[in-house]
C-alpha cells in the first residue's frame, strides 16, 4: 500500500471509530508507529481536525465527515457476499437490513460496478442446514439487548426438560455453529448459560439495564473448558482431508468440540487442536473419517476409534 493510499484508509478509520490508537493503526497497516505519527501529522496540515488523547488514541472532531467513499469492485463483492450470509445464517430483519444497507452501496457505485454486481448477484448462493430462529426477529432483538444492556426474559426449551423455563437473561454475545446461540446471565441459575435459539420459545425485551459485564464469549468457552476438565486433543488431517468437506464440517462444529486452535503446515495438512470432555462421544463422530486423520494425542482416543471399527466391522460381517 502507497502513503497516499494508506493516509486515506487511516481517515477511514478515524471515521468508522470513536477513537484509534496509534499502535493499532500501525499494526493494521504494517508499518512502524513513527510513520503513523507522521502520517496523521499530514491529516492534521491537510485541515482535518484531530484530537488526540495520550495513552488512549485519536479521533475526529464531532461532525466531521469525509466526502462520499468510491468502494472497489472486490470490496463491494465482499459486501454483496455478507448480504447473502445475512440473508440465509439470521433473521429477517436482520436480511432486509443487510439489504437496505446494499442498496445504499449500489447507490454510490459506477455504474460499470453496478452492472458487475448485478451480474454476479445470481451467482452467489449461500446453502446448508443452518437452523433459522424459530421467531423470524429473536436474532435481531437480541443483537439489541447485547448492545444496549437490556435484561432479556426468555420461554426456553431445553434439551434436558420436557416443560419449557422461563428465564431472565443478562446476553453478552451471540455465535454461529450450526444454530446461533446467544452467551447470558441466567439468573434463575445465577451462572452464564448457552441459549440456542431455535429453543426460544418466547422473547421479551425488558426496561431494565444491566450493569456492564467484562466476560467475552472468548472467557466463556475457557471457563467451561476448565469446568468440565477437559482433555486435549490433537488431530492431524491428511493434506487430501484439509480441503474437503471434512474440514468445513470441523468449522461448522468445532466450538461444540472445544476446539482450541488450527495450524496448517508446509505439507498442506492440518493439525488440530481440541479440547474434549469425552472421548467415546469424539471418536464417534470421527470414525466416518478415520481413513483421513492422524491421532498424535491422546492414545486413549486411538484405541476408543479401533474399538468402534471392530464393533461396525463385527456387525456388518454378522449381517452378512
Amino acid at each position: 500500500m502507497n502513503r497516499f493510499d494508506r493516509i486515506t484508509a487511516i481517515l477511514i478509520q478515524l471515521q468508522a471509530k470513536r477513537v484509534v490508537s496509534g499502535p493499532a493503526l500501525a499494526e493494521r497497516f504494517d508499518v512502524s508507529l513513527r510513520t503513523i505519527y507522521r502520517d496523521l501529522r499530514t491529516l492534521e496540515l491537510a485541515g482535518v481536525p484531530l484530537y488526540g488523547e495520550p495513552g488512549v488514541g485519536y479521533s475526529l472532531a464531532e461532525g466531521y465527515r469525509l466526502p462520499p467513499v468510491l468502494f472497489t469492485r472486490e470490496e463491494a463483492t465482499a459486501l454483496l457476499t455478507a448480504e447473502k450470509l445475512a440473508a440465509r445464517l439470521t433473521d429477517a430483519p436482520t436480511a432486509r437490513l443487510s439489504g437496505a444497507a446494499m442498496d445504499k452501496l449500489r447507490a454510490v457505485l459506477r455504474r460499470t460496478d453496478r452492472d458487475y454486481l448485478e451480474t454476479l448477484t445470481p451467482h452467489i448462493q449461500v446453502l446448508g442446514p443452518v437452523g433459522q430462529p424459530t421467531h423470524q426477529n429473536i436474532y435481531q432483538q437480541l443483537v439489541t439487548a447485547v448492545a444496549t444492556q437490556h435484561v432479556v426474559h426468555l420461554r426456553y426449551q431445553g434439551a434436558e426438560t420436557d416443560q419449557p423455563t422461563l428465564r431472565a437473561v443478562e446476553p453478552i454475545g451471540l455465535y454461529l455453529s450450526r444454530q446461533w446461540h446467544v452467551v447470558a446471565y441466567c439468573r434463575l441459575r445465577h451462572a452464564f448459560r448457552n441459549f440456542r435459539l431455535d429453543r426460544i420459545q418466547q422473547l421479551e425485551i425488558s426496561t431494565e439495564i444491566f450493569a456492564a459485564r467484562p466476560e467475552t464469549l472468548q472467557q466463556y468457552w475457557a471457563a467451561e473448558a476448565a469446568r468440565r476438565g477437559r482433555e486435549k486433543v490433537v488431530l492431524r488431517f491428511q493434506p487430501a482431508a484439509a480441503s474437503s468437506a471434512l474440514i468445513q464440517h470441523l468449522h461448522d462444529t468445532k466450538r461444540q468440540y472445544g476446539w482450541m486452535q488450527e495450524e496448517p503446515l508446509p505439507d498442506g495438512s492440518v493439525e488440530m487442536t481440541l479440547l474434549i470432555g469425552s472421548l467415546p462421544y469424539l471418536a464417534t463422530w470421527l470414525l466416518p473419517y478415520a481413513g483421513a486423520l492422524t491421532v498424535l494425542e491422546p492414545p486413549a482416543l486411538r484405541e476408543h476409534l479401533r474399538e468402534l471399527a471392530q464393533r461396525a466391522y463385527t456387525f456388518f460381517c454378522a449381517s452378512e
